[in-house]
């Protein structure tokens, strides 16, 4: 805690932003009074999703910046980095329950650590960057 305040991280690639990153962000602000939000750097994304993101880490951190629910934009270099916990003082972690069973050492630390508690939030039905990218190159499906 600090100054009193519950302090909440969380962390993420945002590209192109939707929804799903907005219910994220969201929920995890409900949790505490200060959200820190972990952006990726394109090359950290590049070596775990073994591709770029669309949107640049400029522009993706600037995005999360303007969120009403974000406090503050960190450059993450390491997914759930223990260095960034520790020096905000994080007394929750969130991340996405897609992440419940990947080895991520960031999350094994805060989930060792007594002071820190993680909750994984639902991913959003039916949306990611992901089907995104692969809907526009499709041809966009009026479904939705």
């Amino acid at each position: 805690m600090k100054d009193g305040k519950i302090v909440v991280f969380t962390g993420g690639t945002f590209d192109l932003f939707h929804i799903g990153h907005l219910n994220i962000l969201r929920k995890s602000k409900s949790f505490g009074d200060i959200l820190i939000v972990g952006v990726s750097p394109d090359e950290v994304v590049l070596s775990y999703k073994k591709k770029k993101p669309i949107i640049s880490f400029i522009e993706r951190a600037e995005i999360i910046k303007h969120c009403d629910y974000v406090d503050e934009v960190v450059r993450q270099e390491v997914l759930t980095d223990p260095r960034i916990l520790e020096k905000y003082g994080v007394d929750i972690v969130t991340i996405g329950d897609d992440w419940k069973k990947k080895h991520l050492p960031g999350l094994e630390w805060a989930r060792k650590n007594p002071n820190i508690q993680v909750i994984y939030l639902p991913y959003t039905k039916d949306i990611s960057s992901t089907e995104i990218k692969r809907n526009i190159k499709n041809g966009w499906q009026e479904d939705k």
